[in-house]
């Protein structure tokens, strides 16, 4: 996986896709309409090791839409994440330490929301030379509570010096974690009618983490905004020629989905080559993306994306388009 800084030099590509051009959007003018998001709610922060606390909150749904939260301790800004983004780990605090933390949104227009209420946590105490991790929680079991949400509970995992957090898993997406006191969570913010795989993971006050718990397979109840609608629309591929060299050049439209997509994967001619991740705020309207393919003339290669959503499943692919080096 690659993670796309502001401004990123083309360089070869092999196997791997590796020239990134920047990607535009657009933010519609408030016309002096300016209007205040709210403050975030369903703010908790838990402690995820002696050094770290997990910070979690509700998504906002409001127009202009949210596009960034950031989150604070005390009066400094330590966190800034997109707008599809409903948790973060803050890092490299204190061991034994008590911490106040407030979310702020952020919208389109620039415009910030009141800060949250506050919400405390205490880091435990700092373990010396721990390097087991526990052991993986046991007998995950879940189920559907209607089309957007499940319930997912677990044995407790075990630690000589004890688990402080859970980290909850949708395939290789983090998207939630609880106290090491809690054995049961309900995950929102899911898509009806799509098939998850949850796993679950123990995690001490050392930050070791364990093996993942066995799989739990859920489908939600059949409804609206089932994924049919998750592909990138308006996606478009051509070439051009620089300095001898070919490249493709990919547009698209970002997918109208519940928060702001971060991530998307291509695929050249069939095969997965590479994901882009944007580092920053990423783009809700359309994208532009470049790479080098070759110095030949009279290629044809074949290119399609897909998105990842929020929930941490992938979206439906974009139609693929078909482009030739050589030619206009």
């Amino acid at each position: 996986m690659r993670r796309v800084p502001p401004t990123v030099p083309r360089a070869l590509l092999c196997v791997m896709l590796l020239a990134l051009s920047g990607c535009g959007w657009g933010t519609a003018a408030s016309g002096g309409n300016e209007r205040t998001p709210a403050a975030a709610t369903g703010v908790t922060a838990a402690a995820g090791s002696s050094t770290s606390v997990h910070v979690m909150w509700n998504l906002t749904t409001e127009n202009p839409r949210i596009t960034r939260y950031e989150v604070y301790r005390g009066t400094t800004k330590v966190k800034e994440v997109p707008g599809s983004e409903h948790m973060v780990d803050i890092t490299r605090l204190q061991p034994s330490t008590a911490y106040v933390f407030r979310v702020r949104a952020r919208n389109a227009d620039g415009v910030p929301g009141p800060l949250s209420r506050p919400v405390r946590a205490t880091t435990p105490a700092a373990v010396a030379a721990d390097r087991t991790a526990p052991t993986r929680p046991g007998g995950p079991r879940g189920k559907a509570i209607g089309g957007r949400a499940v319930q997912l509970s677990w044995a407790s995992a075990f630690d000589a010096r004890g688990v402080v957090s859970y980290d909850i898993y949708q395939g290789t997406s983090k998207i939630h974690s609880v106290g090491g006191a809690q054995t049961a969570t309900v995950v929102t913010g899911l898509r009806p009618g799509t098939a998850y795989v949850f796993t679950v993971r123990a995690r001490d006050a050392a930050d070791n983490v364990s093996a993942p718990s066995g799989p739990v397979r859920i489908t939600t109840a059949p409804g609206p905004a089932d994924g049919r609608d998750t592909a990138p629309s308006g996606f478009r591929a051509t070439a051009h020629r620089s300095d001898g060299a070919y490249y493709i050049d990919l547009a698209w439209t970002a997918p109208e989905v519940d928060g702001v997509v971060t991530e998307y994967g291509i695929e050249l001619d069939g095969h997965a080559v590479t994901s882009l991740v944007w580092g920053g705020t990423p783009p809700s309207g359309t994208c532009t993306y470049s790479f080098y393919i070759g110095r030949k003339a009279g290629e044809t290669h074949r290119v399609r994306i897909r998105a990842k959503l929020p929930d941490g499943t992938w979206g439906a692919r974009s139609e693929e388009r078909s482009v030739t080096t050589g030619t206009s």
